[in-house]
């Protein structure tokens, strides 16, 4: 469901007209070279048992394996390092809720540059602690990232502090292409690359880099559908505003309202297609890393993944696919849900509304069903209540671990049998 029915797809125009971008493929070689040493030169192994479940060769670039967990460090690193001592020495601002911040805090921190980060007060706690153990100034400010984002900007004028944006700056995607050249070396024949969207300055540069050096090679943007920020933008040839109140996803770091203006002309030109994918299937790609490639990677992260598991990109069957895992910084209490999500969306947690005897005994037989059924419950409601007119029967809720969604249909046969109607109200996460 798309709310306010922003695009879910977008694709390029092959005749678009070229039109000049903010940074030039020198500018990723120069970027590459002055962070390298600072920054990890991430793997991009083949995920075997994902590319088994997916009938294609699955590389993952592990950006999570970053010190800070996220590709974030190229680009701050990259703006660090290209500004004057004096600079410096005055100090560096940015607003962030997370990886970013995360990112300058450690850079600027160990090449002792005064960092400030404008937080905004929903930001993880763990996030907030990791910055502020890292040495930066954190200020909790403001009840989104505009907000946060206008009071930074207005102290970075103030105190003389250079302002860092954290996906807009030439800096930040000059570094966050030096990606895009790893690719290359490390996966040379590599058909597509499946890119994480949020603000729009990691596509930016990989897909410059990528498309400069092998034309050849898809560039795929992927967003959560209630965050079409580069989407929307593509479609109108501007930056656009989402307005969708209420709009949350469990793939925080991608939730940007807005993306840059200078990401604009360089998607235009060099990524290839760009969708929207479901919250369910963003959940179940963090279960699958979990379980099959034995990685914990936060939403945003895994966020790639998802339209192939959703089967919405067929034309890859039998290609090298490679998906950019592009940071690792899950909150633990969020994982849980998360978890919780994913097995729901693949039929393994499933919520079952039954009718049974009120005499004793009556609750323990519908239970002994799931338990020779080789299932187990996970929760379970007694309504005695809700008997409509037979004062004979109550109503149960149950939700059970099952093995898969077969099982869970062959469940509700077993309960109907033993004379327990029964039917699965949602594959459903218990929140």
């Amino acid at each position: 469901m798309n709310p306010l029915n922003y695009p879910t797809d977008w694709r390029r125009d092959p005749n678009a007209e070229e039109t000049p971008c903010c940074i030039t493929m020198e500018n990723i070689f120069a970027a590459a070279k002055r962070v390298e040493g600072g920054i990890v030169h991430s793997s991009c192994r083949r995920a075997r048992n994902l590319s088994t479940l997916l009938n294609c060769n699955i590389y993952l670039k592990a950006e999570h394996t970053q010190s800070t967990g996220s590709f974030k460090e190229r680009g701050a690193l990259n703006s660090i390092l290209q500004l004057p001592i004096s600079q410096r020495n005055k100090g560096i601002i940015a607003a962030s809720a997370g990886n970013h911040a995360l990112a300058l805090a450690y850079h600027g921190g160990r090449l002792n540059v005064p960092v400030t980060v404008v937080m905004p007060v929903y930001a993880p706690q763990t996030k907030v602690a990791n910055c502020k153990s890292l040495g930066a100034n954190v200020i909790m400010y403001g009840n989104s990232f505009t907000e946060a984002t206008t009071y930074a900007k207005a102290l970075a004028e103030e105190k003389e502090f250079t302002y860092i944006h954290g996906f807009d700056r030439p800096s930040v995607i000059a570094g966050q292409g030096s990606v895009g050249l790893e690719i290359l070396e490390q996966v040379p024949n590599v058909d597509a690359i499946f890119v994480p969207v949020g603000g729009g300055g990691l596509i930016a540069g990989i897909a410059m880099a990528v498309k400069s050096l092998k034309p050849d090679v898809d560039i795929i943007g992927v967003e959560p559908v209630s965050y079409p920020s580069l989407l929307a933008a593509l479609t109108a040839g501007e930056p656009v505003e989402i307005d969708q109140p209420g709009a949350s996803t469990i793939a925080d770091g991608l939730a940007v309202k807005c993306v840059g203006p200078n990401v604009i002309p360089i998607c235009q030109q060099y990524v290839d297609r760009v969708v929207s994918i479901q919250e369910h299937y963003i959940a179940l790609s963090v279960l699958r890393m979990i379980e099959l490639e034995k990685a914990v990677i936060e939403g945003a992260g895994a966020t790639g993944l998802a339209p192939l598991l959703a089967g919405m990109f067929p034309e890859y069957t039998g290609k090298n696919v490679c998906l950019v895992a592009c940071g690792g910084n899950i909150d633990v209490t969020l994982l849980g849900k998360v978890i919780d999500h994913g097995l729901a969306a693949d039929g393994r947690l499933v919520k079952f509304a039954g009718r049974i005897s009120d005499k004793p005994g009556g609750l323990a037989a519908f239970c002994n069903v799931i338990g020779q059924s080789g299932c187990s419950i996970r929760q379970i409601f007694h309504d005695r209540t809700s008997s409509d007119d037979d004062f004979s029967m109550v109503r149960v809720e149950v939700t059970v671990c099952t093995v898969n969604r077969e099982q869970a249909d062959e469940l509700v046969t077993k309960f109907n049998r033993a004379g327990f109607p029964t039917k699965i109200l949602a594959s459903v996460p218990l929140s």
